[in-house]
C-alpha cells in the first residue's frame, strides 16, 4: 500500500515509518521542517516538507505521491507541556483547516482510504473541535483513531505515565493503528486497558 503520512515526523509519525516500511509499505512523509527530513529519510520514508495549511503544495505533493491511504497524524503542540492552554486556538485550526485539506488534497489524488488521529478525552477547550474534526474524517469515509494520551519517546511523559485521563504507551499506539489501515470508516479508541 502506497501511505501518505502527514506529520511523520512527530511523536507518533517516527514510531509509524518504520513499522509501515517493515510491513512492506511506501511511505511518503510530512515534515515542515527541512531538518527533519534527513530523519525522515533514515527510517524509510520519502520526506516531503511542506506546511499543511499551503493546500495547494499539499494537493500537489499528494498528487504526486498517488497514495492509496493518506493518514493524518497532525498536531500544533507546543514543545513545553506547560503552554498547551496557549496552543488550543492553534490546535483547534490544525483539527479544521489541516483536515479540510488534507481531506481535498486525498479527494483530488484519488486516495481510496483516509485514516485520522484524534483523541480520547475532551481537549481543554471542549470537545467542539473534536466533534468537527471527526465529523470531517466520517463523512469522508474514513477512520478515526480516538488515541489516549501518550507517554512514552518523544512524548510529553517520556519517562512514565501521564496521571489523569486514558492514556497508551506511543509505540504500542503506533502498532495497534497498523490493524486499522483497512478498516471500515467509524471511530476506535486506541487506550490501555
Amino acid at each position: 500500500m502506497r501511505v501518505f503520512l502527514a506529520g511523520a515526523s512527530g511523536a507518533i509519525g517516527r514510531q509509524l515509518v518504520p513499522l509501515l516500511v517493515a510491513d512492506g509499505h511506501l511511505v511518503a512523509g510530512t515534515t515542515r521542517s527541512e531538518s527533519k527530513a534527513a530523519m525522515l529519510r533514515e527510517l524509510g520514508a520519502e520526506p516531503v516538507v511542506l506546511d499543511v495549511y499551503d493546500a495547494e503544495a499539499l494537493r500537489d505533493a499528494i498528487v504526486a505521491f498517488a497514495p492509496d491511504l493518506v493518514m493524518h497524524q497532525l498536531t500544533d503542540l507546543p514543545d513545553d507541556p506547560a503552554e498547551i492552554a496557549d496552543f488550543g486556538a492553534a490546535n483547534a485550526r490544525m483539527r479544521d483547516v489541516g483536515t479540510a485539506n488534507l481531506i481535498a488534497a486525498a479527494r483530488a489524488a484519488g486516495a481510496e482510504r483516509f485514516l485520522a488521529q484524534s483523541i480520547a478525552f475532551i481537549p481543554g477547550g471542549g470537545p467542539e473541535s473534536r466533534e468537527r474534526h471527526e465529523q470531517q474524517v466520517l463523512d469522508q469515509g474514513g477512520v478515526v483513531l480516538r488515541y489516549g494520551m501518550f507517554y512514552g519517546p518523544g512524548t510529553y511523559h517520556e519517562d512514565g505515565n501521564p496521571e489523569d485521563g486514558p492514556r497508551i504507551d506511543v509505540r504500542e499506539a503506533a502498532r495497534r493503528t497498523l490493524d486499522y489501515l483497512e478498516a471500515p470508516s467509524g471511530v476506535v479508541e486506541l487506550v490501555e486497558e
